[in-house]
């Protein structure tokens, strides 16, 4: 899902720069390595140095990247006085020392890597920022130094750090006082997320080696220009060591999108936008003043008809996905993708949001609208590597202290070999553990279709609400009638004894609140659809803004503690209740039935029901 805005710093628009950037040259008269397009001419390659004809991105430097990124004038350097030594007096054909200084005065720099604090859209950060051009990025002590610097600045002013990486790996004249570099990066972007601080890693052309293997894969969020080549070792070391040729698209960072390394593929010109947004989003205070009831509009909910007629409304195939939600419901929206160990999977949304006023951590299944889209979002069923993305951003929720809005639509999990080899009831199991204990307020709704464990991995929450024709079930009808049928067409008879509907789950104790939908069904007018859950969802966020997070924890854990230990007084009321809806159904017909029958019998009747009583009991 692409960023989408209500303002400029994430509009997509590509921003002028207030000044020229850096030593871009004026004049190129060389074609575009990539199409052999004439980029003499061409704005953006100049500003860029992305062609304007195949979007090809060349190598810029780190003095150009922090022009482009940062606002104008708000770049503070630090530790820019740290300078390599030659620890192991290493010579090749050319000493190291030389090789130091030769990088030096081809820069301007005293090392690969640029470090301080700026501004991007006012709002401050920690930057570090690569050149390849001083010894192909590589990471030596000064390096690994300046990046754990960075990290402990940005802890200590409580700020968020970006790093843009660009490195062929470790520096191998300094030896293993370069290679040790990796675990003291590492430990730094550790402690970094233990504070709850946003790490966001750009990888830019090439990544490889020990600082892809260390700090810049473990960013918080994980971004990459388009065709980066990235990597743990070249492709040209494999291929000697392996004697293969690199498969096509290999270690590039589509590639990595595709199996679930990186969140997204930021073209250059979008890159500060993208930056802007995040930050915007992570430090902007959560507006939880309290709202008037002419404010959040709730009218009452009105239960379908029968429980199958919910079944069908639920499945409506124009019924509003968690993506028409997103757009009606948030005017910000960045997208986080892949599970970091695998795959991306298609069939649930992930990412962080502006909602009325409170930035929050979505997760909702997306199964998908029209039949090439429902078969790409796989229909909302999620994979185990789904799950483990859902956990993933739990888990990022948990750190940012965002409070969380699950969305529930799927009929249950992928049930297939390739899901349950790689761990399909694990990720679940990871994402009902991670929500009891998460520290942060969270409203689950049902949407659409609750199938199964599928459904209840995104449920455990501070708040359950359901819209008024959704269905939430431990299995699907049809799946229930094959079992006691053997005949899946029974699934009609069996849609109201499973107590599926939003009215049955509420009168169970699982769901809270019932959310109303435009009369017909949420199908026929998305957007108040959305207005109606956007209000019910901020009520249950109001409501809990002031509890303490271990109140929240203990409260969800009791929450899920009592569920199905009903106590007598409440089956007895439930029964009452029952029997109230099952009259009210029927139109007073049970009622018009017994005033005829006493009509018909006049008085006869009253003796025999006086008989029927056992001696002793009052007769009036």
């Amino acid at each position: 899902m692409t960023v989408h805005s209500a303002d400029s710093a994430s509009s997509g628009e590509l921003r002028e720069p207030e000044k020229p950037v850096g030593a871009i040259a004026a004049a190129v008269t060389t074609p575009c390595r990539r199409c052999g397009a004439d980029l003499t001419d061409a704005p953006i390659w100049q500003r860029l140095r992305v062609c304007p004809s195949c979007r090809y991105h060349g190598q810029l430097s780190a003095r150009q990247r922090i022009d482009i990124l940062l606002d104008t004038g708000s770049f503070k350097e630090s530790h820019q006085n740290l300078t390599s030594v030659d620890p192991l007096l290493f010579s090749d054909r050319v000493p190291y020392s030389a090789r130091l200084e030769e990088a030096r005065e081809t820069t301007g720099l005293e090392e690969a890597v640029v470090v301080g604090t700026g501004r991007i859209n006012a709002r401050e950060c920690v930057i570090a920022v690569f050149d390849f051009k001083f010894m192909g990025g590589s990471m030596g002590a000064v390096v690994g130094e300046k990046i754990a610097l960075a990290i402990e600045h940005a802890i200590d002013r409580h700020l968020p750090f970006i790093s843009v990486s660009t490195s062929g790996g470790a520096r191998m004249q300094e030896g293993m006082l370069s290679l040790v570099q990796m675990a003291k990066t590492a430990a730094a972007a550790t402690r970094l997320h233990a504070a709850g601080l946003p790490f966001i890693s750009v990888l830019t052309d090439p990544t490889t080696g020990g600082v892809y293997a260390s700090f810049a894969s473990r960013g918080d969020v994980i971004l990459a220009e388009p065709g980066a080549l990235i990597g743990f070792a070249g492709p040209r070391v494999i291929e000697q060591l392996t004697g293969r040729p690199k498969p096509k698209d290999a270690q590039t960072a589509e590639y990595l999108l595709s199996n679930g390394q990186i969140d997204d593929v930021v073209d250059r010109a979008r890159l500060r936008n993208v930056l802007a947004t995040y930050l915007q989003l992570l430090s902007a205070p959560s507006n939880l003043r309290p709202r008037g009831e002419h404010e959040l509009y709730r009218p009452e909910p009105r239960p379908p008809a029968s429980a199958w007629t919910a079944v069908e409304l639920a499945r409506h195939p124009d019924r509003p996905t968690t993506r028409d939600y997103i757009q009606a419901m948030m005017p910000q929206f960045v997208e986080l993708r892949g599970d970091r160990t695998s795959l991306d999977d298609p069939a649930v949304i992930c990412g962080i949001g502006d909602l009325g006023g409170i930035t929050v951590m979505l997760i909702g299944q997306e199964r998908g609208r029209g039949e090439e889209e429902h078969a790409r979002r796989n229909g909302g069923r999620m994979g185990a590597e789904g799950y483990r993305k859902a956990a993933r951003a739990m888990r990022l929720a948990g750190a940012w202290k965002l409070p969380i809005v699950t969305l529930i639509d799927t009929p249950g999990a992928a049930l297939d070999f390739d899901s349950e080899a790689r761990g399909l009831a694990p990720s679940i199991a990871q994402c009902l553990s991670t929500m009891s204990i998460l520290p942060v307020p969270i409203v689950a709704a049902v949407i659409g279709e609750g199938g199964s464990g599928g459904a209840l991995a995104l449920g455990v929450a501070d708040r359950i609400l359901m819209l008024e024709n959704a269905i939430y079930s431990v299995i699907a009808p049809e799946g229930a009638a094959a079992i006691l049928y053997h005949d899946a067409q029974r699934a009609r008879d069996l849609a109201d004894a499973l107590k599926l509907t939003a009215a049955d789950l509420k009168l169970l104790g699982v769901v809270d609140t019932l959310v109303p939908e435009p009369e017909g069904g949420a199908h026929l007018d998305r957007d108040y659809a959305a207005l109606l859950l956007k209000n019910f969802v901020l009520d249950a966020l109001l409501e809990l803004r002031k509890t303490s997070q271990k109140r929240l924890v203990d409260g969800r854990y009791r929450k899920f503690r009592q569920m199905g230990r009903q106590p007598t007084t409440s089956r007895r009321e439930t029964m009452a209740h029952e029997m109230d809806e099952l009259q009210k159904r029927l139109g007073g017909a049970l009622s018009q039935v017994l005033e005829y029958l006493a009509l018909r019998d006049g008085s006869s009747r009253e003796p025999v029901e006086l008989a029927a009583l056992p001696p002793g009991e009052n007769r009036h």
